[in-house]
């Protein structure tokens, strides 16, 4: 790693961000550099939000945030696509991406660099608990469990919470997450497993926390259709 070079990527995909978001970027931005004491490369993606990509307070962040790079296009693609994007211009050994309004504490995230940084794994996946779920909507937790059961019946891989929206991955692991596909809701199960298609056995899921004051934006029951397409589509088709 040159002297310049920031040792963690932090990648931000941005849709209708809640109100104070940027505020909440800027002070949660400052806490996780100091707990992990790193140089830490923040990406913001902005997924065809016309408002975000019109407003101020980008530029403002700008002004604040040093090691910001942001990323916008005009049609909103989905989730996944968007960290892809971010993924193309990351530049750190250690990529993590989460949500534009920081859902889970500091200490999930720090635990996710940990794994990687410290105890060598490749790639570190948020999964939830019984205490995640108590602040879940009953409708997300309904749609998640039944997720979790049908990749356990169909998809036999040993990590089956896969769309907890926390993950982290050394760079060597980047192309895997930059060959996936899906835009949106499953390009996580598609990530996870793909990567266990590729032999990557190093791969640690750890416990996380939800701020205690996170709020859930409404479910759309329209991607569920689609969603169940592709997940129709995982089983059958090759990894690249």
């Amino acid at each position: 790693m040159t002297p310049s070079q920031p040792h963690i990527s932090l990648i931000l995909p941005c849709y209708h961000p809640p109100e104070g978001w940027a505020e909440r970027i800027f002070s949660q931005y400052g806490e996780f550099c100091k707990a992990v004491s790193a140089s830490i490369e923040l990406i913001i993606v902005v997924d065809g939000d016309p408002d975000i990509i019109a407003s101020p307070f980008l530029a403002t962040l700008q002004q604040k945030i040093s090691l910001l790079k942001i990323v916008t296009y005009t049609q909103n693609r989905g989730k996944g696509y968007a960290i892809r994007q971010g993924l193309a211009q990351a530049t750190a050994p250690l990529i993590i991406y989460t949500d534009i309004d920081f859902p889970y504490t500091i200490n999930s995230m720090t635990a996710v660099v940990h794994a990687l940084q410290t105890e060598g794994y490749d790639i570190a996946i948020g999964i939830k608990n019984a205490e995640y779920y108590r602040h879940v909507p009953p409708a997300r937790k309904r749609i998640s469990k039944w997720l979790q059961g049908m990749i356990k019946a169909f998809l036999n891989i040993p990590i089956t919470d896969t769309q907890c929206g926390l993950k982290g991955f050394k760079a060597t692991v980047s192309p895997v997450f930059a060959a996936t596909t899906i835009d949106r809701y499953l390009f996580d199960l598609e990530f996870v497993r793909n990567s266990y298609k590729a032999k990557i056995w190093q791969i640690k899921a750890i416990p996380v926390a939800l701020h205690p004051n996170v709020k859930f934006r409404r479910m759309n029951y329209r991607i569920l259709l689609p969603e169940l397409l592709n997940f129709t589509r995982l089983l059958w088709k090759p990894q690249k």
